[in-house]
């Protein structure tokens, strides 16, 4: 069975292969801190199962914040989220969606701990660096609209994974 966007609700992405999309805004990309959020989702054990650097259209940027075009702020929003290129990314592991929340901290800066991505890179609301999907509803519809099946790759190791795998090799001989 499918749903209206062509995912099989019968494979919901819960549990271990809980997804959640999330993205690097054009600030952040602009100001080199994609390496640095990489790195915490790996040192947090989770999954890249996609990537990608994208100058997103207004038609997808409509699509992805469509609930929000009767705010005030909506014009700006996509103004914003126009000025550059975009890391976007599928991360996969147990919890991934509430950790990464936790991970970004506040869409307030202000009220983002120090530790979160928010919290250590963050000074104003309008400019908030990264975008979390917020439950696995919004993830399945996100990553549906940034990224096609054949994108997807459930057997992605992780970057430190690899890394560790090559030092202990190296080790061994």
């Amino acid at each position: 069975m499918y749903n209206t966007d062509g995912l099989d609700t019968n494979k919901r992405w819960t549990g271990v292969n809980e997804r959640t999309l999330v993205a690097v805004k054009p600030d952040g990309v602009q100001r080199r801190l994609v390496g640095e959020i990489m790195r915490r989702f790996e040192n947090r054990g989770f999954k890249l199962v996609a990537l990608k650097l994208v100058q997103a259209s207004e038609d997808l940027l409509r699509k992805h914040y469509w609930d929000l075009r009767s705010k005030p702020f909506f014009r700006g929003l996509m103004s914003y989220m126009s000025e550059g290129p975009m890391v976007v990314m599928v991360w996969e592991g147990l919890d991934v969606i509430k950790t990464a929340r936790n991970m970004l901290g506040e869409n307030n800066p202000a009220d983002s701990l120090p530790g979160t991505i928010r919290g250590d890179f963050c000074v104003e609301v309008g400019r908030n660096v990264i975008h979390g999907s917020d439950s696995v509803e919004s993830a399945e519809k996100e990553i549906s609209l940034w990224f096609g099946q054949n994108e997807l790759h459930s057997c992605v190791y992780s970057f430190l994974a690899i890394r560790l795998e090559c030092r202990a090799i190296k080790a061994c001989n």
